[in-house]
């Protein structure tokens, strides 16, 4: 099976689990899939805001639920928790949006806010537009992208074979090398 057929049998399920954990990176390969028609557009918006709501929907209860003594593991960062938390106070509806937007803050915003103790009832709708919003621009960001990538991806195969050929020549010079110095200290005792 090729990595085509993977990724048209397979590649929405793993869009949806990989952007619940790191998602711009998943987001784009979606929009770059979606661009060679392996793919289809809305689909991978679809799937990736559902796995990136879900995420921040689970990480918003884990903060709900141990949020204080998150932050007391975390006193160093202190004054940046507490800055975060009075930009929750101040501005909840922008900051629940706009933090999967935020670099830094895209595990911890949404604990932060649990934290906040912000209104699941709040919350929800709001992670729903912004994970709607984020999947659509990063989709599109990989779709545009996928112009440049698109002539790579197709001789993805043989870009694979050279690396597992480097990696394989990189670990048998590294061992030869382990040994010889093994072997040199072994000699020396």
């Amino acid at each position: 099976m090729d990595i085509n057929n993977l990724i048209e049998h397979y590649g929405y399920a793993a869009l949806i689990i990989g952007s619940m954990a790191e998602g711009e990176t998943v987001t784009l390969l979606g929009g770059v899939a979606a661009h060679q028609g392996l793919l289809k557009f809305p689909l991978v918006v679809l799937s990736v805001a559902l796995g990136g709501m879900i995420g921040d929907q689970l990480l918003y209860l884990i903060g709900r639920r141990f949020g204080g003594s998150i932050k007391e593991r975390f006193k160093k960062h202190q004054k940046k928790i507490n800055k975060a938390q009075r930009l929750i106070n101040r501005h909840p509806y922008w900051f629940v949006i706009g933090s999967r937007f935020m670099y830094g803050f895209r595990v911890i915003g949404p604990i932060l806010i649990g934290a906040s103790r912000l209104p699941p009832k709040i919350f929800l709708p709001l992670n729903i537009l912004g994970a709607i919003l984020w999947a659509m621009l990063f989709t599109t960001l990989g779709y545009v992208g996928g112009e440049v990538v698109g002539p790579w991806l197709h001789n993805l195969d043989q870009h694979i074979k050279h690396w597992i050929w480097l990696l394989g020549v990189v670990a048998v010079v590294w061992l030869a090398r382990y040994w010889f110095k093994h072997r040199e200290s072994k000699q020396q005792d």
